[in-house]
């Protein structure tokens, strides 16, 4: 569970809006998970993980998230990895919270408000599906020395009286870890739309509705020099039909403070589009991370916001973590 307060606004935003708001460096989530030995090495689980806005007292991240967006999956392990059916994380989810050192905030992490969170101006968002698909099966293989990977298939559930049969979304995701060097990745091909009643992702051109499909990309890494833990990013997504181009660089860096007082947290990442529309979008952050116990941690956030052609914006808050 995570709160913060603060004043909020980023590039594009009318005016300020002062808010007491949930999951500032971690959206708030609880749930369920379980396994069970089936013997000759076969494990069955599940997962069942809801988000929450404590501050409202509210189930999801925005009105309308289903109640279980976080996770609803069944599955099964073995010597040959495992097979999982249900929601579940999308493909650019996992590489992206490994390396930026905002992690999965969405509120302050300039490499997720660029993949995943609107501006005024959609535009500036280069991930269109969501970090969680409906409907999804994935493959995921075992632990090779450290590197693991994903094969993700959404069904569209499309039928042939929509006109729409066959879309669906498809994804590869992996990550390396081992010692102090990560290393992350993913590619999506997305035609469908996630999380609210997956359907179509459709665009306009010429006054007419058509079907579109998007393909986006991103390679990471971070390595820990003790010292410092350093992190980089670079990504692009392009969008048949409309001709839309986007490309994503991001830097960052995390710095301990004493052995086990707290971290200093600085990021920046810079989208640059192209097509109907051209512009950047510049977003960084700076952070302090103080740790009380090991489950629970206080922080406080400035982030500065700018976009081509909006008014930019400068934001803080202050917030506490505890993890139950």
């Amino acid at each position: 569970i995570d709160e913060y307060a603060g004043s909020m606004r980023y590039a594009g935003d009318l005016g300020r809006t002062k808010v007491l708001g949930s999951g500032g460096m971690t959206t708030s989530f609880f749930g369920f998970a379980g396994g069970e030995d089936l013997g000759g090495g076969l494990k069955a689980y599940f997962a069942l993980n809801s988000f929450f806005r404590a501050d409202a007292g509210k189930s999801g991240r925005f009105d309308g998230d289903p109640y279980f967006a976080r996770d609803a999956n069944v599955g099964i392990a073995g010597a040959y990895g495992s097979l999982q059916l249900g929601r579940a994380a999308a493909p650019n989810f996992i590489p992206t919270v490994l390396v930026n050192p905002f992690g999965n905030s969405f509120a302050f992490s300039p490499l997720v408000l660029h993949a995943n969170v609107n501006t005024a101006r959609w535009l500036y968002r280069t991930s269109p599906s969501d970090t969680g698909w409906s409907n999804q099966l994935i493959y995921s293989t075992p632990n090779f020395g450290g590197l693991r990977v994903n094969l993700h298939y959404q069904f569209g559930e499309q039928s042939s009286d929509t006109g729409y049969k066959g879309k669906n979304n498809t994804g590869i995701s992996a990550s390396y870890v081992s010692g102090p060097l990560t290393v992350a990745g993913f590619y999506e091909r997305d035609q469908i739309s996630n999380p609210v009643n997956p359907g179509v992702i459709t665009a306009t051109v010429a006054g007419a509705v058509v079907p579109t499909t998007c393909k986006d990309w991103m390679l990471g890494g971070a390595y820990d020099f003790g010292l410092l833990k350093a992190y980089a990013s670079y990504g692009r997504s392009k969008a048949e039909v409309t001709g839309y181009r986007g490309t994503t660089t991001s830097l960052g860096a995390s710095v301990p403070v004493g052995s086990t007082a707290g971290q200093i947290l600085a990021a920046v990442a810079r989208t640059k589009i192209a097509g109907s529309y051209d512009g950047t979008r510049t977003t960084v952050s700076l952070a302090y991370d103080h740790y009380l116990s090991k489950r629970t941690d206080v922080y406080a956030v400035l982030m500065r916001d700018l976009a081509t052609a909006m008014a930019g914006g400068n934001s803080f808050g202050v917030g506490i973590r505890h993890r139950f």
